[in-house]
């Protein structure tokens, strides 16, 4: 057995040593050689022959198992190739789960993943953790036995988080709607667990510093009903120290970051580098990790789990209490330090007595000192500070112990199971891997311990299940040797094993270390293979693991064997005013062994010894692992081994060495030897017959397979020790595989060679004979032409003959015209000569009267100019003489000068005013050229006037020159001057004039400059504002779709919370059948018409918002009689008064039952009036957002367009929702309790509360309607709605209920009864309810009531009196208005739509993967090649045939497609409402093939493909042929397409690749690159996809595609729900005389009038 561990692992090749073992008996310093040749596991390549490789079709297979050639290259490369180049961390090897830490997250752990594995069989999908808990899970519901899943791993190797992911899973597929959630809890508990349990080490930022096993019961149904934790071997020596770059455990530093918060400041805390307990590591923070959240999410999952928050702060002052207790400063006195003491205003001990509640003088007194028992009596022994340190760490260790082992029963306590015991559970352990330092302790030791039973455990699994196999083969098989590790679990746990040594050593009162370890050797040494002493050292002992050799130090072995702490400390802690505390130190056993220091029981009478109740910590490990393995034996188990790929936690970055060790210590290597050794390759003869028939000579298929294959393989494989046949399969050793595989491509090469002789041959008889017949026909073709030459002769000299007559007479023709021509060509020169002679004698003749005419008319012209000039020289005389008159005048005119520069100022200030007012519109334009005309005139007046006084000064002048007769020379002089300068200024003001005209024409010019761009700018503007508003219509339109599929999900969580509240009423009411029989349902009525209506908030499905202690949390509204022994009504009534719920005084409830019944019922409604005050504050503000984006959208646009109405329209349902929210809420305040209903006190209160004084209508007279007397009403709803036949009701005309109903609505408004009218809508509201629910499975019912519903609300809809569009002018106003009811209807039509949609979902979900996949459409196409790899099946799994067992294929899915369009047609709904349905149907379809194509790789191949695509096609044609592509429904299918088109497409140049990027655009790139990634060859033809060609396709997606997809997710989220709008569709007037009603219906009470 021994010599096996030697041979395994070793290279072929590779010479053995034969006196190894001879040589580890006879001395000590060749045992550890020895030992290290005989583990030695070497990984560089040897001077021989490489192993062998696995062929090619093997690359990257998914199971260890099916290579051909089992050695650690060859799984180390696939492990690798998968790794790097798939990116698939997960990979089989047998049984187990070898899962690599990809240290990054990975989109493959969503709900749609879940939903993807969940019922589908392990060896279908990808290797994943969820196919293993799906496993795990599908056979603990079919064999209803418990399962277990085994995690393990080094540190750092992912084993929390698979565990995380496993309870998830279990979580959700395991989840019960009806229940509490108890699958919440069970995820509650892993932050916790993180935060008490895990800390940083070198290797792993969340390091598991304990091993746990969690079991998850599960009902009768498959639903989680409660969970229990076990906890192993917590490390407690980490509290007081860490290691370099290492932290102490989460909690601590949680507490420290959180400090400034208000509830936790007096806990006197301070940064974690103040804390020795928590500074040690000098690594106080991990990078990415916040704290103080961490701290919220472990105290929300406290809350959650029932742990109020006062004792939540307690055990918060223990942690903190801790971490003082480390700060406490103990000093050494006396001679050498034999004392120690400590300050009494130490504050450390201040704040840890505080928050401990115990004294702080006691405690600093019994820390640096012991109790002692000497000679019978007691002595007090002072302790030096060394052990006083020793002893507060202690201390310390054993309050975190007990805090630890405190937590574990809390949480326990909060996830045991209420409602009844569980079934089955699946357990899932995660637990610590093998583990080996440079210096290995006592904690190594029991990991290791732990691992060996573990392995053997495994070991003895994976080898029975073998053997299983050949049996249910019924194989003449041999019994197979496998490495038992039993001797080396002997050497631990055995009669005065290593640790029974321990434990006698720790019971002397003077044992050490030294003294164990030569007893070691004393006992063992040269007594056990698996046992020898180090060549170096006398403390040390060596163990031969089954994955290493381990060297451990023996210091300090039997200190944490003990773990002792005194009992001084204790009973102090004991003696605590803290109830908590005093609870932890009240469990006997539940720490640590107590140590007096000997102190015998007569000494302390009164007192009972803690010697006898010693238990050593590897004797309390001994005892929970015999358990645990007890536990895992009674189970199936499922194996998952983690391996950590490298040390730098990097990214997808693969270490061979550290892979490979890792793979020993797990087993991995162990169950590949396991397999080797017997035989790992196995074929049913169906694939064996297909993949190498062209080996078998006979190749007729109607012969017996097996009976073939037994003949023809002894001719293939010659030695009969290496295959075997089985009832089903043929069983091969490892290697022959590949044989075949050489073989089959040898017979393949050479009918290959065959072929291409017998094709070229065929090839050069064609051509001979190609090269005959056409010779004939170029030889026929020859003749032919010669005699078509001979008569094209004849034909040419017959055609010269007629060419040359007809030449020879048009030459002759020619000259005859040419001549004809010339002759009259020259007559014409003639005539025209003549002519012209003529005309210019008649133009000589007219030219010489023109010349006599002109030349009178000058001699006359220039007489007339001679007298002009005399006329003109005399007027010059006369004008020059006025001229000088005037000057003179002017002269005088030169003193007003300043005058008429002021008033130039004055129009310079009018034009200034111009100049601003330019810029103003083409109104004040016209009024400047009003002004500029005004003053124009005043300046022609002013003109005027000084030309008058310009005369008046003249006369002046004129009087004066006769009085005066000369001037002097001066005198004139300064006259000349003086008007020299009024001529400077005149002129100077007519250029100022002349610039501003040019101004004032720029001015006008800038105005219209500007006119013309205000015009742009307005159009600019008005643009803009339409496209804004265009923008805001489709904006608030996306988020009125939004709140749409919002408000849908909210019906649909009010309907499994409508049942979840039946079920408590259902609960309820059974005591009372039982103790009162006369109170029953007498019809389905009473029972539908008293459930409240109202929406519920999916928040509803979760209230622990509104507990504030354990107690109150235990109270349930699905479980009201949950009465556990000592429970009282105090947590229930606190639970009320804390709601506001008043006590009902009313009555007396008799029974204790229904009186908890009945207050949890008022509970309930009072959380219900919460959670819709608060949707209506919601809505509320939501409706003022609308308001005003549509107030400001209106603001811009003036007119109003047809979508701003459709706006306003869904604004004001919005206010109606509103209003109804504030109804309802009226209506729960005085909804009809429990205790009322049961005790039927009196008629309801809210038709009493509800009745309004309506004022009197007019009456209408209306004929054709159905009266109803309310007596008969009951009976209507129970024929016409609750109690009718579903043949009966099948063969009604559609929609004839709802018509009925109307017509009876419709009366009842007429006779002006506002109240009945109403009641009666919701009476009908309740009835249709009550009936989708009692047809919940039936497709036709629910259309059928559907169409009713749809049809009445419409009806309903069309005559209400706020209704004027699309009314015709025959149609007659309801008197009453109901827009309340036609809002509930709404939602009954939505309830039936998505109730549709459900049953035709539960329909097709099974069987969409084995039809769109699987199933062979085209015949012989995807059986065509089978893959090596999948021929390796698990026993576990459950046996599932090849192909379609139950028939089903596209047909079936079509048919299914087809009852519903026929369902829905038969009711004749709209074709919008189908086009919506049918969208989300094929959304259904793709998504969930889609999802299971990417997660399968034998999927990814060519054939699938082409079989894909046609099975979509198929549904086009389908869609297409019912008018159903149009909707939406097609787009739906274009993923699916996509990838279809994907795996058909050439996959090598980088053309190809481009291709790709521009095809599959509905792809994201991750999507892509897996389904390349997972693409599998099946054939010789086809080759797989390169790296660097997916590496190419990565950079090319990275620009286009990620661009257009939204969300860039690995797979569809198959839970998308599409909102359903309903379209309204006005009617004609509906008269009873028109309705057909059958007698079926026994409504004949209903009186047409």
């Amino acid at each position: 057995m021994h010599s096996e561990v030697k041979n395994f692992g070793q290279w072929p090749g590779v010479k053995k040593d034969s006196n190894e073992t001879t040589s580890l008996k006879k001395k000590h310093q060749g045992q550890t050689d020895s030992l290290q040749k005989q583990v030695q596991y070497p990984i560089a390549p040897f001077t021989g022959l490489p192993p062998l490789g696995n062929p090619d079709i093997l690359e990257g297979e998914n199971d260890l198992t099916a290579l051909t050639f089992l050695h650690e290259p060859a799984v180390l490369h696939n492990l690798r190739v998968r790794f790097l180049h798939y990116n698939s961390i997960y990979t089989y090897c047998g049984i187990v789960l070898v899962a690599l830490n990809p240290y990054e997250q990975l989109p493959i752990y969503g709900e749609e993943v879940i939903d993807a594995y969940s019922g589908q069989d392990m060896a279908d999908m990808d290797p994943h953790i969820f196919s293993i808990a799906e496993e795990a899970y599908r056979t603990m519901i079919r064999e209803e036995k418990n399962q277990s899943i085994i995690i393990c791993g080094e540190s750092g190797s992912g084993k929390t988080v698979s565990a995380k992911f496993t309870m998830r899973y279990f979580a959700v597929v395991g989840g019960a709607a009806q229940q509490t959630s108890v699958e919440e809890k069970v995820l509650a508990s892993n932050p916790i667990m993180e935060a008490i349990g895990n800390a940083k080490t070198t290797r792993n930022d969340n390091s598991s510093r304990f091993g746990k096993y969690i079991e998850i019961g599960f009902g009768s149904k498959g639903d989680i009903i409660g969970a229990n934790m076990r906890t192993y071997l917590l490390e407690k020596s980490r509290v007081v120290f860490q290691a370099p770059e290492e932290r102490n455990y989460h909690i601590f530093y949680q507490l420290c970051a959180s400090r400034d918060l208000p509830e936790l400041r007096p806990l006197k805390l301070n940064t974690a580098e103040h804390f020795r307990y928590t500074n040690q590591g000098q690594e106080t923070n991990i990078p990415g990790a916040d704290d103080a959240m961490e701290l919220e999410h472990t105290r929300n999952a406290l809350t959650i789990l029932g742990v109020p928050p006062d004792q939540q702060m307690e055990v918060f002052q223990i942690l903190a209490a801790v971490l003082h207790l480390g700060n406490v400063s103990i000093q050494a006195s006396g001679r050498g330090g034999e004392r120690s003491y400590i300050n009494a205003d130490d504050k450390s001990l201040v704040v840890f007595s505080k928050l401990m509640g115990v004294d702080g003088p006691q405690m600093a007194h019994w820390l640096c000192h012991q109790r002692l028992a000497v000679a019978g009596e007691l002595l007090v022994k002072p302790m030096s500070a060394q052990k006083a340190n020793e002893a507060r760490d202690a201390l310390a260790k054993h309050v975190y112990g007990q805090l630890f082992t405190w937590t574990v029963k809390r949480l326990n306590s909060a996830l045991r199971a209420q409602r009844e015991q569980p079934k089955t559970c699946i357990g899932v352990l995660d637990i610590y891997g093998f583990e080996t330092f440079d210096r290995n302790s006592f904690e190594q030791f029991c990991i290791n311990y732990a691992n060996e039973k573990l392995q053997q455990q495994f070991n003895r699994h994976v080898f029975q299940l073998e053997q299983e196999e050949y049996e249910r083969e019924e194989l003449p098989w041999n019994r197979i040797e496998f490495s038992d590790n039993q001797p080396c679990i002997t050497l631990i746990e055995g009669s005065l094993g290593l640790l029974d040594l321990l434990d006698e050593e720790c019971r002397i009162p003077k044992g050490s270390d030294e003294n164990w370890a030569r007893k070691l050797y004393d006992q063992h040494l040269n007594q056990s293979h698996n046992f020898c002493k180090p060549r170096m050292s006398n403390v040390a002992f060596i163990v031969l693991h089954f994955a290493d050799m381990v060297q451990y130090e023996c210091e300090g072995f039997l200190d944490k064997n003990r773990d002792t702490i005194f009992e001084e400390p204790i009973n102090i802690m004991r003696a605590s005013q803290s109830e908590l505390v005093a609870e932890l130190f009240q469990q006997g056993s539940a720490g640590g062994p107590l140590s007096a220091s000997s102190v015998p029981a007569s000494v302390r009478p009164g007192k009972r010894a803690h010697r006898e109740h010693k238990l050593t910590v590897g004797f309390q490990f001994r005892q929970s692992l015999q358990l645990l393995m007890h536990t895992l034996n009674s189970t199936t188990p499922h194996y998952v081994r983690c391996i950590k790929p490298n040390d730098l936690k990097q990214p997808f970055l693969f270490d061979p060495k550290r892979a490979v060790q890792q793979l020993r210590a797990c087993g991995v290597l162990e169950t590949i030897r396991i397999s080797a050794a017997g035989y790992p390759s196995r074929w049913t003869y169906e694939d064996f017959f297909s993949r190498y028939r062209v080996l078998l000579d006979s190749l007729s298929v109607q012969e017996d397979l097996r009976a073939s294959c037994r003949k023809e393989i002894p001719a293939l494989i010659h030695d009969p020790e290496q295959y075997c046949f089985g009832k089903t399969k043929i069983f091969f050793r490892g290697g022959q595989v590949a044989l075949l595989e050489k073989l089959r491509a040898e017979r393949l090469r050479a009918a290959g060679v065959k072929i291409q002789s017998w094709v070229r041959g065929w090839i050069q008889r064609r051509r001979y004979l190609q090269l005959r017949w056409a010779t004939l026909i170029l030889q026929r073709y020859t003749r032919g032409a010669l005699a078509r030459r001979l008569a094209w002769t004849l034909r040419y000299t017959r055609a010269a003959l007629v060419i040359q007559k007809t030449y020879r007479m048009v030459i002759v023709r020619q000259i005859y015209l040419t001549a004809r021509k010339a002759a009259i060509t020259i007559q014409a020169f003639a005539r025209g000569m003549q002519a012209r002679h003529a005309y210019r004698m008649v133009l000589m003749e007219r030219a010489a009267v023109c010349l006599q005419a002109w030349v009178r008319c000058w001699l006359a012209r220039r007489w007339f100019k001679h007298i002009r000039s005399a006329v003109v020289l005399m007027q010059c005389c006369v004008r020059r003489r006025a001229a000088r008159k005037e000057f003179q005048k002017l002269r005088a005119q030169a003193r007003s000068v300043e005058r008429y520069r002021e008033l130039n100022k004055g129009m310079e200030v009018k034009v200034m005013q111009l100049q601003l007012r330019a810029d103003q519109q083409a109104r004040e334009s016209a009024s400047l050229r009003e002004s500029l005309h005004a003053e124009r005139e005043s300046h022609n007046t002013e003109v005027d006037q000084l030309r008058s006084s310009l005369l008046k000064l003249q006369q002046q002048l004129q009087e004066q020159s006769q009085a005066v007769l000369s001037f002097t020379a001066k005198q004139e002089e300064e006259w000349r001057r003086a008007e020299e300068r009024a001529a400077q200024e005149i002129h100077q003001l007519t250029q100022e004039m002349e610039a501003l005209k040019v101004e004032r024409d720029s001015l006008e010019k800038e105005r219209d400059d500007l006119v013309t761009r205000l015009w742009e700018l307005e159009k600019i503007q008005e643009e803009s504002r339409q496209q804004s508003v265009l923008q805001a219509g489709a904006a608030v339109q996306a988020e009125l779709e939004e709140e749409r599929r919002r408000y849908q999900g909210l019906l649909r969580e009010f309907t499994r919370l409508e049942q979840r509240y039946d079920n408590l009423r259902e609960m309820s009411m059974l005591p009372t059948s039982e103790r009162w029989p006369v109170h029953r349902r007498t019809d389905s009525i009473q029972s539908v018409s008293l459930d409240p209506v109202s929406p519920i908030s999916p928040s509803f499905g979760s209230f622990p918002d509104f507990f504030s202690s354990e107690e109150s949390r235990r109270i349930s509204v699905t479980s009201p009689f949950d009465r556990r022994p000592g429970s009282t009504e105090a947590p229930l009534n606190a639970l009320m008064e804390d709601l506001g719920v008043s006590k009902d005084t009313v009555g007396k409830m008799q029974g204790e039952d229904l009186y908890h019944a009945y207050d949890a019922v008022r509970v309930a409604n009072k959380f219900l009036e919460r959670q819709l005050l608060a949707k209506r504050t919601e809505w509320e503000q939501e409706k003022n957002v609308l308001t005003q984006q549509l107030h400001e959208a209106h603001t811009r646009d003036a007119p109003v367009s047809t979508d701003m109405k459709e706006l306003m329209e869904q604004l004001e349902v919005r206010e109606h929702e509103c209003c109804r929210l504030r109804r309802e809420i009226k209506e729960l305040k005085h909804t009809v309790t429990l205790r009322k209903i049961i005790s039927y006190a009196g008629p309801a209160m809210s038709a009493s509360q509800n009745t309004v004084n309506t004022p009197q209508h007019l009456s209408l007279t209306l004929t054709g309607l159905l009266e109803c007397r309310k007596r008969d009403e009951n009976r209507l709803i129970k024929n016409l709605i609750t109690d009718v036949r579903v043949d009966v009701a099948l063969s009604l005309a559609p929609g004839l209920a709802a018509q009925i109903l109307f017509l009876c609505v419709r009366q009842a408004d007429c006779s002006r009864d506002e109240a009945r009218a109403r009641g009666l809508c919701i009476t009908i509201l309740t009835a249709i309810k009550a009936a989708l629910k009692k047809h919940s499975g039936d497709l036709e019912m629910t259309a059928l009531w559907l169409k009713n519903a749809y049809l009445l609300k419409d009806l309903l809809t069309q005559h209400s009196p706020t209704q004027e569009a699309g009314r015709g002018e025959d149609v007659f106003p309801l008197q009453v208005e109901l827009k309340e009811q036609v809002r509930m209807l709404g939602d009954v039509c939505i309830q039936a739509y998505q109730q549709l949609l459900s049953i035709a979902e539960s329909r097709l979900q099974p069987i969409i993967v084995p039809a769109m996949l699987e199933s062979e459409t085209i015949p012989g196409l995807s059986g065509a090649v089978v893959k090596l790899g999948t021929s390796r099946k698990r026993a576990s799994s459950d046996p599932r045939p090849a192909g379609s067992p139950d028939g089903t294929s596209m047909a079936t899915i079509l048919r299914e497609l087809g009852a519903l369009h026929t369902a829905l047609v038969r009711q004749e709904l709209p074709a919008a409402l189908l086009e919506q349905a049918f969208r989300q149907l094929t959304h259904l379809l793709a998504a969930c093939a889609f999802n299971s194509l990417i997660l399968r790789k034998e999927m990814c191949c060519w054939n699938r493909g082409m079989l894909i695509r046609y099975n979509v096609s198929l549904l086009e044609e389908w869609l297409r042929s019912h008018g159903l592509q149009t909707g939406g429904a097609a787009a739906t299918l274009e993923p699916l397409i996509q990838a279809a088109q994907l795996l058909q497409m050439s996959k090598k140049s980088e053309a190809d690749g481009q291709a790709i990027v521009h095809t599959c655009n509905a792809l994201s790139s991750q999507q892509v690159v897996k389904i390349l990634s997972q693409y599998t060859p099946q054939g010789d033809a086809e080759e797989r996809v390169t790296l660097p060609f997916i590496r190419t396709v990565q950079g090319l997606l990275k620009g286009p595609l990620d661009g257009n997809i939204t969300v860039a997710g690995l797979l569809l989220d198959i839970r998308r729900v599409f909102p359903v709008t309903f379209p309204h569709t006005p009617h004609s007037p509906i008269s009873a005389e028109q309705l057909h009603i059958p007698e079926a219906l026994k409504i004949n009470f209903l009186r047409r009038v």
